[in-house]
């Protein structure tokens, strides 16, 4: 069902380099184990060949001849590990840069989308924007914070007096609840002094009659 809207093929192109280089590994594998197959079978005609190098020329030179064969085989097959082996790094190579490229697709859209219809002026008109706004936001904080500034300014005779009015009652209340009058600095100050003088006064009357009964009574 998928092969009918390509969904088959997609998957199926996204999973052909990784089959590409398990076949590839398994060939390289069966490879590798001929490669060492056939260096054992070289080094046991070259061990045959010298053991028969005296006794029997004839067995020598057919081991020589048999690891000649064996050896050039050898020289195919380590060829056929190289190209495998270059194979397999360059598909590797590949769909790390197909992957790289794909997930770079893929961000690129991302980033489209994020900006949608964005651009540079209508970056710099939203910032115009916010800034518009903050200072319109400190402008009505600092009307807030200076309190209104209504009606008409204060007469500060008006205020004194007022004040004045307030503590006489205060003095007033405070006679009504002591049943004293409060005494001003300045007349207390007067009055200490006019008793000072009376006591004075009296006092020298006092000596004058004393002094008057003594000289009577002489």
């Amino acid at each position: 069902m998928w092969g009918w809207f390509g969904g088959g093929n997609a998957q199926q192109r996204k999973d052909a380099p990784k089959k590409a280089i398990l076949q590839l590994r398994t060939q390289l594998d069966m490879l590798q184990k001929r490669e060492k197959h056939l260096e054992n079978q070289m080094a046991e005609q070259d061990a045959i060949a010298r053991k028969n190098v005296s006794s029997n020329k004839t067995a020598a030179r057919t081991a020589l001849k048999r690891k000649k064969a064996h050896e050039h085989s050898l020289e195919q097959t380590a060829n056929q590990i190289t190209m495998l082996e270059n194979q397999i790094y360059s598909i590797e190579s590949a769909n790390i840069n197909q992957e790289t490229l794909n997930a770079m697709q893929s961000a690129g859209k991302a980033m489209r989308d994020i900006h949608g219809k964005l651009n540079i002026d209508k970056v710099d008109e939203i910032m115009e924007g916010l800034t518009e706004q903050k200072a319109l936001a400190d402008e009505i904080g600092t009307a807030i914070a200076s309190g209104p500034q209504t009606g008409e300014p204060l007469d500060e005779a008006e205020l004194e007096a007022d004040l004045a009015e307030l503590e006489q009652e205060a003095l007033d209340e405070k006679m009504l609840k002591t049943g004293t009058m409060p005494v001003l600095p300045g007349a207390a100050n007067g009055e200490l002094k006019g008793k000072n003088k009376s006591t004075e006064e009296e006092e020298d009357e006092e000596a004058e009659l004393q002094k008057l009964q003594a000289e009577m009574a002489m």
